[in-house]
């Protein structure tokens, strides 16, 4: 056999790889777009996973791949990723997804992507390989996009309280589970249009190191982007329900009203994160709308504790995903 034909096989299963990740992506942040609508009544667990989904996809149509090319080209110095690089990556972002699912801890599957690509990076040739702006605008929006989702969904809900003065709690409730399928639908677009981008960008990264693709072209191929966008969209329909759980009622107690302005907040921060085509948590931005929205109620309304366990999964999934990454990088060296 050819070192080209090995070379494809190998690209194939590194691809494959990627895919399976992008499955786990939309089974692990499932919560993230389902935990409210389905904590709240509006929608039985199966409706929302096939709602969610659905939206998943459609964001396709509506989003530019931004994230993708900053993912793809503007985390790593050309010339410094190879196959090794981008399966030490896809390993220790898939086994701290499968840690933090395991235990029901609501981590960042894009945060283990870009730590599993810095501790690969890192290990093959050190910091040098990393592109600094890239890597510092993910890092900052760790804390920007939930203290946005918090800020956003605590002033909707403070707005819609105002409106809703002297309306009757009955009538308030039917009109926003009506609201919150919207609201969902929003969401559930806003994650597809970011998460699914991250895998197209690491896709796209292999393709141009083995030179499937070209580093010049404005876009991957056309098949990458299906493949992405359907698999984050199976994900989310088998769901991740360990998680559910703990975003839907562990952190704060949902009402329709509430749930439909955590997921605006959340989904307003996820369309400007991706316009600006920076790869943001999904898990960050909906449980700081979520904590937003409870903090309006008061601060005792928020179980402090859980969402303390929660920030702490925060600060350890980036070095932990690059730990893992460095070793895979290693096993990967004697595999391939």
């Amino acid at each position: 056999m050819s070192s080209v034909q090995v070379a494809f096989w190998v690209i194939a299963l590194l691809v494959l790889l990627a895919i399976a990740f992008d499955f786990m992506n939309g089974f692990h942040d499932a919560a993230n777009s389902i935990a409210t609508v389905v904590s709240t009544g509006v929608l039985k667990p199966q409706q929302a996973v096939l709602f969610a989904a659905f939206f998943n996809v459609v964001a396709i149509f509506v989003f530019q791949l931004k994230v993708a090319a900053t993912v793809g080209k503007g985390i790593v110095e050309p010339g410094v990723v190879d196959h090794y690089v981008v399966f030490g990556a896809l390993i220790g972002a898939i086994a701290w997804n499968v840690i933090t699912w395991w235990y029901g801890i609501p981590s960042s599957s894009s945060h283990a992507l870009i730590g599993g690509i810095v501790g690969a990076t890192m290990t093959k040739v050190g910091a040098g390989g990393l592109i600094g702006a890239g890597v510092w605008k993910t890092v900052a929006f760790i804390i920007v996009s939930p203290t946005l989702g918090f800020v956003l969904g605590s002033l909707l809900m403070v707005l819609v309280a105002w409106a809703c003065r002297g309306v009757r709690p009955q009538r308030v409730d039917g009109v926003f589970r009506r609201l919150q399928l919207v609201s969902a639908g929003l969401y559930s677009l806003g994650h597809g249009g970011n998460d699914a981008q991250k895998t197209i960008g690491i896709i796209w990264m292999l393709l141009i190191s083995t030179g499937y693709a070209s580093a010049s072209a404005a876009m991957p191929p056309g098949w990458v982007i299906w493949v992405c966008y359907i698999a984050i969209g199976l994900g989310t329909m088998f769901g991740g329900w360990r998680i559910v759980k703990t975003m839907g009622q562990r952190i704060t107690k949902l009402k329709p009203v509430g749930g439909f302005c955590a997921e605006t907040g959340g989904a307003i921060t996820l369309f400007l994160a991706t316009g600006l085509g920076i790869p943001v948590s999904t898990t960050h931005t909906i449980t700081g709308a979520i904590v937003g929205v409870g903090s309006t109620r008061s601060a005792s309304a928020v179980r402090w504790g859980v969402a303390g366990t929660i920030v702490w999964a925060w600060v350890f999934t980036i070095p932990a995903s690059a730990l893992i990454a460095a070793i895979g990088y290693g096993v990967g060296r004697l595999i391939f």
